[in-house]
C-alpha cells in the first residue's frame, strides 16, 4: 500500500497559484518553497503574496460581500453549495490527504481518516445549518414590534496554522461562508497547497468569484496587512499566542474590527486513583500526547498522576511511547510522522536538552532525512519547570503527581492557559465538580479529544475566545440588529 500512495504522489500535479476572485494568480511578489518535512527535499515553488496580492484578495471579497450575490442568496442555496464543496472534497479525499501528509508530515491513515473526515463533516454541517437559524422577535408591548436580526458581518480574514491545515480551516471559513460572509484564507506558509486546491474546489463547487479567496505567503507580512486592513471586518486567527497579541494591536490600530483568537495550550491530564481503567487511561495519554507527533495546541502535555498509581501508570505510558512505530508518513502503517518543519524540531530539541526533569524515554533525533523525533517522556517533573509551563509543541510529555484533589486542581489550572483538560474518575459527583473547577473550555471525562461540531471549541484565559465549531460559531461572524417598530 505504501508503493501506491508513493505512485499517487509522483502524479501529483501542484496548485500554482494564489486562488483569488475565483481564479488562479501567480501574483508578482516572487515564489517560495514548500519543503517537505518527511525528507527535507522541496515540494514545489508557490507564489509569494505581497501587498498588491493582499490587496486583490480584500478588494475581490469586500467587492463581493458589497455587490455581490452571496450575502443576497436564499440560505438554502448558500447551504447547497457548501454541501456540493463536501462532495467535491470527498471526491479528491486521497489527493487532499496526500497533500498534507507531503507538506505537513501527518501519516496518510491520519491525513485521509481524520482531518479529512472532519473537513468534510465541517462542510456538511455548515451546509444543513445554513438555513435553520432563527431571529427574534422579543415582546415590546401592544404598541411596537421588535425584531433582532442576524447578519452577516462582511469580509473575514481567516489565518491558520499548519497542524492541522484543513480542519482548522473550515471550521472558520465554513462558518463564515455559511453566515453569508466572504472570506481570505491565509494558510500557513509551510502548508498552501491543501488550502489553495480547497479555494478551488470552492469555485468548481459554485461560490461565486471573489467569495472565497486562498493567499499563500511567506513570513508574516501578509497575515499584518490583513489584520490592519480597513476592508476587513474580523480576523479568525489559530496560532500562537504571541501573533495573536499582535492582533489585537493591528486592530486596534486600524478600525477596530472583531478578532478571535484560538490559541495556545498546556493541557492537564488527570488521572485519580479512581480511575475505571488504569490501562485505557494511560494508552490515551500516550496517544493524545505523540498524535499528531504532539503538535497539537490541546495536546494532553501535563500528565498529573495521584502519588499511589503513579508507577504503574507511567510505566505503561513509556511502554506505549517505545512501541509507536515512527515512519514515512506515506506507509499506512506509520503511527508518528516527522515535526513540521526543521525550525520546529530545533526548538523541541532545545526545550528537552534544557528539561531539567528525569528522561524516561525518547528525547533523540532519528539518523534519517527528514525531521524526525521519538517520543519523549519526562518524569519527577515540578511546576516551576519550562517544559512544564511552556507549550512545546512536540511529543514530549512532563508527567507530575499529586496527592489530594485540591492539590491536583491547583496543579492543573497552575497555567497562563485554559484550552482544554482531561479528567479519569469512576465517581460521577467528582466529575462534575472537578469538571467546574478547571479553568479550560474543554473538559474530557474518562477519554480525551473527544466530541462533535455541535459542540463548541476554544480557550479560556491566554487560550483565546470566541469559539469554533457548533451554532456558537456563526457569532464570530454575525452581527445583531435591533429594528424597533411603532404600531
Amino acid at each position: 500500500m505504501t508503493d501506491e500512495w508513493l505512485r499517487r504522489a509522483a502524479a501529483l500535479t501542484f496548485p500554482a497559484g494564489h486562488h483569488l476572485g475565483g481564479e488562479s494568480n501567480a501574483g508578482t511578489a516572487g515564489t517560495f518553497p514548500v519543503i517537505s518535512p518527511r525528507d527535507g527535499a522541496v515540494l514545489t515553488e508557490v507564489p509569494d503574496a505581497g501587498p498588491a496580492e493582499v490587496e486583490s484578495a480584500v478588494r475581490a471579497a469586500r467587492r463581493a460581500f458589497d455587490d455581490g450575490p452571496w450575502p443576497r442568496l436564499e440560505p438554502a442555496e448558500r447551504g447547497r453549495i457548501l454541501l456540493r464543496l463536501a462532495d467535491l472534497v470527498e471526491r479528491d479525499r486521497d489527493e487532499l490527504a496526500l497533500l498534507i501528509s507531503l507538506e505537513m508530515g501527518k501519516p496518510i491513515k491520519d491525513s485521509h481518516g481524520i482531518e479529512l473526515r472532519a473537513v468534510i463533516n465541517t462542510l456538511r454541517y455548515y451546509g444543513e445549518l445554513a438555513d435553520k437559524l432563527t431571529d427574534e422577535a422579543p415582546q415590546a408591548g401592544p404598541d411596537a414590534l421588535a425584531l433582532v436580526t442576524r447578519e452577516p458581518i462582511g469580509v473575514v480574514a481567516a489565518i491558520v496554522p499548519w497542524n492541522f491545515p484543513l480542519t482548522l480551516a473550515t471550521w472558520k471559513v465554513a462558518a463564515a461562508l455559511a453566515a453569508g460572509c466572504t472570506v481570505v484564507l491565509k494558510p500557513a506558509e509551510q502548508t498552501p497547497l491543501s488550502a489553495l486546491r480547497l479555494g478551488e474546489l470552492g469555485t468548481e463547487a459554485g461560490l461565486p468569484p471573489g467569495v472565497f479567496n486562498v493567499l499563500a505567503a511567506r513570513g508574516r507580512a501578509a497575515g499584518i496587512a490583513l489584520g490592519k486592513s480597513p476592508d476587513v471586518d474580523v480576523v479568525a486567527f489559530t496560532g500562537s499566542t504571541e501573533v495573536g497579541r499582535h492582533y489585537l494591536h493591528y486592530a486596534a490600530d486600524s478600525n477596530l474590527k472583531r478578532v478571535w483568537l484560538e490559541l495556545g495550550g498546556k493541557s492537564p491530564n488527570l488521572v485519580l486513583p479512581d480511575a475505571p481503567d488504569l490501562a485505557t487511561a494511560a494508552a490515551t495519554a500516550a496517544w493524545g500526547i505523540f498524535f499528531n507527533s504532539g503538535q497539537m495546541c490541546t495536546a494532553p502535555s501535563r500528565l498529573l498522576v495521584h502519588r499511589s498509581i503513579a508507577a504503574e501508570v507511567v510505566d505503561a505510558v513509556v511502554e506505549r511511547a517505545q512501541a509507536i512505530r515512527i515512519g514515512d508518513p506515506l506507509d499506512p502503517a506509520t503511527e508518528m510522522g516527522p515535526i513540521a518543519t526543521a525550525r520546529q524540531l530545533a526548538s523541541v530539541e532545545e526545550h528537552i536538552a534544557s528539561a531539567g526533569a528525569r528522561l524516561r524515554t525518547g528525547g533523540q533525533r532519528l539518523d534519517r532525512p527528514g525531521f524526525y523525533l521519538q517520543p519523549t517522556v519526562f518524569d519527577q517533573v515540578t511546576p516551576d519547570m519550562e517544559i512544564c509551563r511552556e507549550e512545546i509543541f512536540g511529543p514530549v510529555l512532563s508527567v507530575l503527581t499529586f496527592d489530594t484533589l485540591d492539590e491536583a486542581v491547583a496543579l492543573a489550572n497552575d497555567s497562563v492557559y485554559g484550552l482544554a483538560a482531561g479528567l479519569w474518575t469512576a465517581d460521577l459527583s467528582t466529575a462534575h465538580r472537578v469538571a467546574r473547577r478547571l479553568k479550560a473550555g474543554t473538559v474530557w471525562v474518562n477519554c480525551y479529544e473527544e466530541g462533535g461540531l455541535n459542540v463548541p471549541f476554544g480557550g479560556f484565559k491566554q487560550s483565546g475566545n470566541g469559539r469554533d465549531k457548533s451554532l456558537h460559531a456563526l457569532e464570530k461572524f454575525t452581527e445583531l440588529k435591533t429594528t424597533w417598530i411603532a404600531l
